[in-house]
């Protein structure tokens, strides 16, 4: 195999990084419903460090795509939010904050079709990814907690310190990405016409 195949080959790398970690999810939850808070811990570390490979891997060799470029998000939104549900539904956590949160991402996946049709690709910026980032913690968080619980060990219930946090970063990156469209010019109402002759 000359080296051209084999570049060619490694640029796949980062996606199926990332597709592994849709894979992941199911594993994750099916621990979560059955109080098993290590695996899942275990599953979810993994999860986060395909996350940062991929990531890594993608900018150091030059290998980003528009479809990383869709997926790495994705994957982020799908695993958090399938394990907020999961957590909302044992009554680990408010049912408020998942359903902020469903909005929020709603409205996000709602304007980035909207942007994909007009051949614009919305990337990862460092709010959405601090914001993952607090919530993966306060997910964490919350795992210890109850895992401390199940051998009989009282901790404080911090973690939805965290979420708030977390929550108010999600708000603050939906007004970023916001304000980052129309400046680019995205939501002027000249630009959100359909072109009816493609």
């Amino acid at each position: 195999m000359n080296k051209t195949k084999v570049k060619d080959l490694c640029r796949h790398i980062p996606n199926a990084l990332t597709i592994l970690r849709f894979i992941l999810i199911p594993f994750i939850i099916v621990n979560i419903v059955q109080d098993k808070y290590i695996e899942a811990f275990v599953f979810l570390t993994l999860s986060g460090l395909t996350d940062v490979l991929d990531g890594f891997i993608a900018r150091k060799f030059n290998y980003i795509t528009n479809l990383g470029k869709v997926l790495d998000p994705l994957a982020d939104k799908t695993t958090q939010v399938s394990i907020l549900v999961t957590l909302a539904l044992k009554g680990l956590i408010p049912m408020w904050i998942l359903i902020i949160v469903a909005i929020k991402e709603f409205a996000m996946i709602t304007v980035a079709s909207f942007l994909y049709g007009k051949e614009f690709v919305v990337s990862s910026r460092w709010y959405g990814k601090l914001a993952t980032v607090l919530f993966y913690l306060a997910i964490v968080s919350s795992f210890a907690i109850k895992y401390a619980t199940s051998i009989g060990v009282e901790l404080l219930q911090f973690d939805i310190y965290i979420y708030y946090i977390a929550l108010a970063m999600t708000l603050f990156s939906l007004v970023m990405y916001y304000i980052t469209f129309y400046r680019q010019g995205f939501l002027k109402k000249e630009n959100l016409k359909i072109d009816e002759t493609k």
